[in-house]
């Protein structure tokens, strides 16, 4: 059945002479989506926290793609020293990147902080992204037709922002924290679309599918057991990846942007992932707890 569930798609664009920034790009859809971009001849960046297990992982990526231009940088979302060490890496090394893949992220995670006190699951997969992009766009305007990916998930559609505790600090459900991360891109892509409209820069939010993915170890056991028994239903890792893929590589969505993708085409996200209003003001708050200015 596996095969003919998810739509497939396919394109032989090529990518040679261009350079990609993957966030979490050891283990997972990070990790299938470095190895298709690497085969399409791009220079791959894998951005990622933990060095030991991203030395596997880029050799793997190496040999499964036959590109030898892959290289391995520290960068931990949950702490903006780290980000912006790493920004400051590749503003200096890198003369561009056409784009940009923010993958990472912790899923249902019990309740903890960063190094600058957001709630783990806001603060990894919105804020830490938030200002990785920030702080590359000006390097990323420069790359044009450039391409800004945000990995979001059908899960936003149980979320809401709540902007009076955005750290869940007065009470904390993992869920409900996820699915505000989850909502939080969407907006973010909303919102960063419209800024960047007429630069050359596109951006796009997606779900990858219900994924085999490491992401499942805070599951309870009868979450975990469910989950086994949808196994057949759900994609791997390599059909994870491939809305990803599309959003990065696609010639069709080089004048498309701002939207939201599921299976390898345009899909429908709520309500409140439309709420611009929200969007904006999420945006304000962001830059206000990251002490950035960006119009």
């Amino acid at each position: 059945i596996q095969t003919n569930m998810f739509r497939s798609w396919s394109t032989d664009a090529r990518l040679d002479g261009k350079t990609v920034i993957i966030t979490g790009a050891n283990t997972g859809i990070g990790k299938e989506t470095a190895i298709d971009l690497a085969k399409r001849g791009a220079r791959i960046i894998m951005a990622c926290r933990d060095m030991e297990k991203t030395d596997a992982a880029l050799k793997e990526v190496k040999d499964a793609s036959g590109n030898q231009d892959v290289v391995a940088c520290r960068l931990d979302l949950a702490d903006s020293k780290s980000i912006r060490e790493f920004a400051e890496n590749i503003n200096k090394e890198e003369k561009q990147v056409n784009i940009l893949i923010n993958n990472a992220g912790v899923m249902v995670c019990p309740y903890g902080k960063t190094a600058d006190g957001l709630e783990m699951q806001i603060g990894v997969n919105h804020m830490g992204h938030f200002l990785l992009t920030y702080l590359l766009l000006d390097l990323i305007k420069r790359s044009t037709p450039a391409r800004i990916i945000n990995v979001s998930s059908m899960a936003h559609q149980w979320g809401t922002i709540n902007l009076e505790d955005i750290n869940s600090e007065k009470n904390y459900d993992k869920q409900k924290a996820y699915s505000q991360s989850k909502l939080a891109n969407i907006l973010f892509t909303r919102s960063l679309a419209k800024r960047l409209e007429g630069t050359g820069v596109t951006a796009y939010a997606l779900h990858p599918g219900v994924v085999q993915t490491e992401l499942w170890r805070h599951l309870n056991k009868p979450q975990q057991a469910a989950m086994w028994l949808a196994k057949p239903f759900t994609k791997t890792s390599v059909q994870g990846a491939q809305t990803t893929i599309y959003c990065a590589v696609a010639p069709e969505l080089e004048t498309e942007s701002g939207k939201y993708y599921s299976d390898c085409a345009p899909a429908k996200c709520s309500q409140a992932a439309m709420d611009d209003e929200v969007g904006q003001r999420l945006w304000e708050l962001s830059c206000k707890m990251l002490s950035i200015t960006w119009e």
